[in-house]
């Protein structure tokens, strides 16, 4: 992958939801909400604090799955994969 994210930045690939349902009905892809669950592909290189002159690194790394807000981010598309931009800020929580 060709992407390196800037500052406090990270780039995930997001988790596809499921394609049917507990009782097994199919979902067309109409149907199917967002995702809102990925995997950490790209971690930029921090927050430059400038009170302290450092740059804080964010508290994730590459392959964290994390939850992330339903409208965060902005969508690109790289090689023909589908891929979000985030801020750290917009990550909810990080799951096993």
């Amino acid at each position: 992958m060709n992407i390196r994210p800037l500052r406090n930045r990270i780039v995930v690939k997001p988790i596809e939801g499921e394609t049917k349902t507990a009782g097994g009905i199919f979902l067309p892809d109409a149907a199917k909400e967002k995702p809102q669950s990925a995997e950490i592909v790209a971690v930029g290189t921090g927050e430059y604090v400038e009170a302290t002159g450092k740059t804080v690194a964010p508290p994730l790394e590459v392959g964290d799955k994390v939850f992330y807000g339903k409208y965060a981010g902005t969508d690109v598309k790289v090689g023909g994969e589908e891929y979000k931009i985030l801020e750290v800020k917009d990550v909810l929580a990080k799951y096993v």
